[in-house]
């Protein structure tokens, strides 16, 4: 099953970036498992509800101990592991918060584990439904948020762009508008560009 075999990959790379073998390709290899996972992920959002044959999900021991993963990565990645990330671009507006990189791939690798736990042991249904709904209430929206720091720490390595700086034309005044007149003024913008009245 594709799924499954996306999500053992995503388990083992991660183990594997995270004894620190290679630190300089780190989180190029970590950009390419993010993105793959979420290839995964985007196919189970896309499907119907999947329904698990049994009412009730069968045990399954005890939870397998990140906290040895997540200290490997917080090592691996000390001086980037910190970003920020608005939760809800659809809600009200908020302040950014500070998540760690290692703290969110060692809980996707968790909640992964967990439904190749059921997988391993012949609940295929049961692993499809956990994936699908553990992809859809945390891991999708955790793993967005990672791949778009990664991505955005590859760029500034890429675009000699030092972290924290303002980038090229970025206009840095605080002119005092609100964020509707900054809402209105990008939309005249807009519409003049594409030559239509507002």
């Amino acid at each position: 099953m594709q799924i499954a075999d996306s999500v053992e990959s995503f388990v083992l790379a991660v183990t594997e970036v995270a004894k620190g073998d290679e630190p300089g390709s780190a989180v190029s290899l970590l950009l390419l498992e993010v993105s793959q996972l979420l290839l995964a992920g985007g196919r189970l959002g896309a499907i119907e509800d999947v329904v698990p044959e049994d009412r009730f999900e069968p045990d399954t021991g005890p939870e397998p101990d990140g906290e040895q993963l997540r200290e490997r990565l917080a090592e691996l990645l000390a001086p980037i592991d910190v970003y920020h990330e608005v939760f809800d671009p659809y809600g009200p507006p908020e302040k950014p918060n500070a998540f760690r990189i290692s703290d969110d791939l060692a809980g996707v690798v968790s909640e992964l584990q967990h439904g190749l736990t059921h997988y391993r042991e012949g609940r295929v249904s049961e692993a499809l439904w956990w994936w699908q709904f553990s992809y859809l209430s945390n891991w999708g929206t955790t793993c967005t948020a990672v791949l778009r720091a990664l991505q955005s720490l590859i760029a500034h390595v890429r675009l000699d762009s030092p972290i924290g700086a303002a980038p090229d034309g970025a206009d840095t005044d605080d002119d005092g508008l609100t964020d509707e007149q900054l809402e209105q003024q990008a939309g005249d913008l807009m519409a003049a560009e594409l030559g239509i009245g507002r």
